[in-house]
């Protein structure tokens, strides 16, 4: 196996860091808005429409929908580069990763036309409706119901953890179509259609970034449906399997990691138990980069992934979790505002067992789908 980036990669990955340190300001990381508040969400609309018109933000996706036809490798480089500079794409990541991606497979003509060109110009953001209050990441047990009346829907229920749901403009919804495990659609709503009430959740990740969302007879016409009744099982599958690799969590995290052992070194107290301890959450960091990197090899070959998907992700979460021990172990006055960076990491860090799927449930799928352990005791 070869290990080493290519010199093509290397320029591009120098590309997209000179692109940081000439649009990103100043005083970048000591801003401490949220992922999904209005002045984040509001900067990253300027800064991804810099990233297109520098042929940066989807330079992975197909010349035909503003893209540079390049490979995987280089999508995740780009998020790699991002993930360590804090993300300034905020929620955008999700347009990028998997939203735009799964809409040029499975959406029909109209809704490609309608929602790709503007996530292409960085123009767009959108929220998942997926979790619910008795519905975490069990889509069987959904009860958000789309009832069909002629060439509508009638929306009602409710939705719960939607990141930027109060700034999104369109939703990528779950709702039950019918009453089998496997009837459950996907519908592309905008946030602005009537009966939608959006309740902010109070967080200690950031302003803005967790949501209710209630619907009340939201209707939606028949077009607005991704695929078709039934298919949602078979289109989430392969977007989240985009999203769980496509966001390099690993390298903010060791990003994180160097900053706190640099501090700690720089005070004299990178001791005995504080070098065992890094030594293991850079050991972690490694696992879920080299793991990832699988995957993503997987891609580029055009190989399908499955289990090993969910793997990488509890690893990028073991990783994450792993240093956020450390730093409050070792630098707790971190976490009261002595250095944002630490902080922000470590709010990310809070959630990172529950972002893309809870990570008990990805440790069910590997038990499942790549171990293949039975589900009852023999």
């Amino acid at each position: 196996m070869e290990f080493a980036w290519t010199a093509e990669q290397q320029q591009f990955r120098e590309t997209v860091r000179a692109f940081l340190a000439e649009h990103l300001p100043e005083d970048w990381e000591s801003q401490a808005h949220g992922p999904g508040s209005e002045h984040q969400t509001a900067f990253s609309k300027l800064f991804c429409a810099r990233l297109a018109e520098a042929g940066l933000l989807v330079p992975h996706w197909p010349e035909e929908w503003g893209g540079r036809n390049l490979d995987a490798w280089s999508a995740f480089i780009l998020a790699e580069e991002m993930w360590m500079a804090g993300e300034p794409r905020g929620g955008q990541y999700m347009n990028v990763n998997w939203i735009g991606p799964t809409l040029m497979r499975y959406g029909s003509p109209e809704q490609q036309a309608r929602y790709i060109p503007p996530m292409a110009a960085g123009q767009s953001l959108w929220c998942q409706g997926f979790s619910e209050p008795e519905a975490g990441s069990d889509l069987a047990s959904l009860r958000t119901r789309a009832e069909r009346d002629g060439d509508l829907y009638r929306v009602n229920g409710q939705k719960v953890w939607t990141s930027y749901a109060g700034e999104a403009d369109t939703c990528f919804l779950l709702a039950r179509t019918d009453a089998s495990k496997r009837g459950i659609s996907i519908f592309l709503l905008p946030m602005d259609t009537p009966g939608i009430t959006v309740r902010q959740i109070p967080s200690v990740i950031g302003e803005g970034d967790i949501h209710e969302v209630f619907f009340d007879d939201v209707e939606l016409p028949a077009s607005a449906r991704l695929g078709e009744e039934g298919q949602a099982w078979d289109i989430v599958r392969a977007a989240l399997a985009l999203e769980r690799v496509g966001i390099p969590r690993f390298a903010l995290a060791s990003k994180t990691l160097h900053r706190a052992v640099a501090r700690l070194k720089a005070e004299g107290r990178f001791g005995h138990g504080a070098v065992e301890q890094a030594a293991r959450a850079h050991a972690a960091c490694e696992a879920a980069r080299l793991y990832s990197y699988q995957i993503i090899d997987q891609r580029h070959q055009g190989l399908s992934t499955g289990a090993e998907a969910n793997a990488a992700r509890y690893a990028t979460v073991n990783a994450e979790r792993a240093v956020g021990e450390f730093v409050v172990e070792h630098i707790p006055e971190a976490l009261a505002g002595g250095e944002t960076m630490l902080l922000a990491h470590h709010q990310r860090a809070i959630v990172a067992g529950i972002a893309s799927g809870a990570a008990e449930i990805q440790l069910n799928l590997i038990a499942t789908n790549l171990l293949e352990l039975p589900r009852e005791p023999r």
